[in-house]
């Protein structure tokens, strides 16, 4: 009878793990699916059975993991669906907001508790601070009792972990070529890397995960060599110091770099209409100087993606999908990166990062390192820490304020790098009094109006900083940019704006003395391209790996994964032989330094 009970006990917890798993991997694709539990059962036992069980495999070992290190069933399966929980959750919240899916790098984010706080609201984040504590008091709680275990117990825990943990860490190199479990994701998935939220709907939320694992940032590009690097930078070196003879001696300016968070023209978009006009000010900067659109990565996210771009002149669009974000998967790893900050500090400037926020975020506290700035401010060491209404942020005015600071100290040139947070979701409540009536077709009234108000007051700050650069001796040349559109526009306004339109920003060029060589506001550009276009129109000397970029420009004057710029809007790139080579070029200079040998960075091409 006792044995019996046993075999009962031992069916039963079987039954029970069989269904968790099984439970939490619809889950998964229920959020995965913007909550629809009919693509979420459709996925799993009509389309795509076969990867929706390898997933269900998967899942059991990191449970399995779990459960072995408790040593409990039932608190193993607590934890675990804790984790599994939120990891949807999360999924879902950055489906909605951004139109990607989680990354495993997006784990790191959880440590962030403020950011954590601000995305899902005080209520939310405050019940699941508790419940994560008292699973945890839960979990400690086991972990003590069952150290007493007898010792066959323990031998038979140890190795379920013991094994548990090598699966789980041979499943982690899912992008071997060898892998058994990719090769099992490989007889039916279709994978999508040009866009990995269809990636993720196509494989499952599990087998998209795994996808975005460890990974070489680029391929080896064809006919890759030392000598093959060293024709590149001798080509376009001879060609930028044959402009820059031409060039007359001047003192060197100040730079000012800004990337305004979110900031866009709500009224470009198809089903959008905001009376009066947010911008306004904006405008009565950027219609008379360098300006028009850049094209963003990304819609509703992908700050640092597009920082990153900004800052080296390397574009993503040349990276393997799974090198997701280079700030967090890639540079700090490396001991020196050439830069327009690298090269600016070789040249004397003085170079600051501000960003009115935590430090922690896409590890730019090691990233600016790397890349070479002096100092880094962040909320806590800025002096003006001005905030709008109700809003959470920093202003942009309080951060304007403090590049002022900087560049009264006229003994050096100065390169000031600022990241703005004033314009940062969430933004509904944010504002009391708002000047802009908003009509929109489906959609969030109230978080638009509010967004509207936001960069009404962007503006307004962006003008009156422009307007204080006359102030200022040493000459000024600023780079104003918006690095995405934010993320709340509905399904319906998406879909009436595909292609470029969800991805175009605003941007400018301004110099304090007005000497710009071109003050037409129609330009398309992507980020990569703005330090070499603001030393052109500037007329400052330019590196070699500046003149190639320019080159560059003239026959793709923006691009990025799936939108490429030449004489119209193209999905995949078709160029002459000629142009093709001068494309291959950049991709070569980019694998030597991101991925490669890093010949070029033993010469003097990233230096004016």
């Amino acid at each position: 009878m006792l044995q019996n009970h046993r075999k009962l006990r031992w069916f039963l917890k079987g039954f029970g793990i069989f269904f968790l798993i099984l439970l939490s991997n619809l889950y998964l694709q229920f959020c995965q699916n913007n909550l629809s539990l009919d693509l979420a059962l459709k996925f799993a036992f009509s389309w795509h059975e076969e990867k929706f069980f390898l997933a269900c495999l998967v899942l059991l070992t990191l449970y399995g993991a779990v459960a072995a290190l408790i040593g409990s069933v039932g608190m193993g399966a607590l934890l675990y669906s804790l984790f599994i929980g939120i990891l949807g959750y999360a999924d879902y919240l950055k489906m909605s907001m951004r139109q990607e899916p989680i990354y495993p790098d997006d784990l790191k984010m959880v440590a962030n508790l403020k950011m954590m706080k601000d995305l899902v609201g005080w209520p939310l984040f405050l019940f699941l601070m508790l419940l994560i504590l008292a699973v945890l008091v839960g979990v400690l709680w086991v972990f003590i009792r069952k150290l007493k275990l007898p010792r066959s117990q323990q031998i038979f825990r140890g190795s379920v972990l013991l094994l548990c943990v090598v699966s789980l860490g041979y499943f982690s190199n899912f992008n071997d070529e060898t892998n058994l479990l990719r090769k099992g994701f490989n007889r039916t998935a279709l994978w999508i890397p040009y866009s990995q939220k269809m990636n993720y709907y196509n494989v499952g939320f599990v087998g998209g995960f795994l996808y975005n694992l460890k990974v070489i940032p680029m391929d080896e590009p064809e006919g890759y060599s030392k000598e093959a690097v060293a024709e590149i930078v001798t080509r376009y070196q001879k060609q930028a110091d044959q402009a820059n003879e031409k060039l007359a001696d001047a003192e060197a300016p100040n730079i000012v770099y800004v990337m305004s968070e979110s900031f866009s023209d709500p009224n470009r978009l198809t089903g959008v209409d905001i009376a009066g006009d947010p911008l306004k000010d904006y405008y009565a900067v950027a219609n008379q100087t360098y300006s028009g659109q850049m094209l963003s990565q990304n819609y509703g996210g992908g700050t640092a993606n597009i920082e990153f771009e900004a800052l080296t002149g390397f574009s993503m669009a040349l990276f393997n999908p799974q090198m997701t974000t280079p700030y967090t998967l890639l540079v700090p790893k490396l001991k020196q990166l050439p830069s327009l900050v690298s090269m600016l500090k070789e040249q004397g400037y003085q170079t600051t990062a501000i960003h009115p926020y935590d430090t922690s975020m896409y590890k730019r506290k090691d990233v600016y390192q790397v890349l070479g700035f002096d100092e880094f401010l962040d909320q806590d060491t800025m002096t003006h820490r001005e905030k709008l209404q109700n809003n959470p942020y920093i202003s942009d005015g309080a951060a304007y304020q403090e590049i002022l600071d900087r560049l009264q100290d006229g003994s050096q040139p100065q390169f000031v790098h600022l990241v703005t947070m004033q314009t940062h979701m969430p933004y509904g409540g944010k504002y009391e009094d708002i000047d802009y009536q908003v009509t929109v077709a489906d959609g969030n009234v109230t978080s638009i109006a509010n967004y509207a108000q936001d960069v009404a007051y962007a503006s307004s700050a962006l003008q009156q900083f422009v307007d204080a650069l006359q102030k200022i001796p040493r000459r000024t040349l600023v780079v104003f940019w918006g690095d995405h559109l934010p993320g709340i526009y509905s399904d319906e306004i998406q879909q009436a704006n595909a292609g470029t339109q969800l991805h175009e920003t605003e941007f400018l060029m301004v110099d304090s003395q007005g000497n710009l060589q071109d003050t037409t506001n129609d330009h398309v550009t992507s980020p990569f391209y703005f330090g070499p276009t603001l030393m052109a129109q500037a007329q400052q000397p330019v590196s070699g790996f500046y003149q190639m970029l320019l080159n560059l420009q003239t026959i793709l004057p923006a691009f990025e994964t799936g939108m490429y710029l030449t004489d119209s809007w193209q999905k995949t790139l078709s160029l002459k032989e000629t142009d093709q080579k001068l494309y291959d070029d950049y991709q070569m200079i980019q694998y030597d330094v991101l991925a490669g040998k890093r010949y070029s960075l033993s010469t003097d091409f990233y230096q004016q």
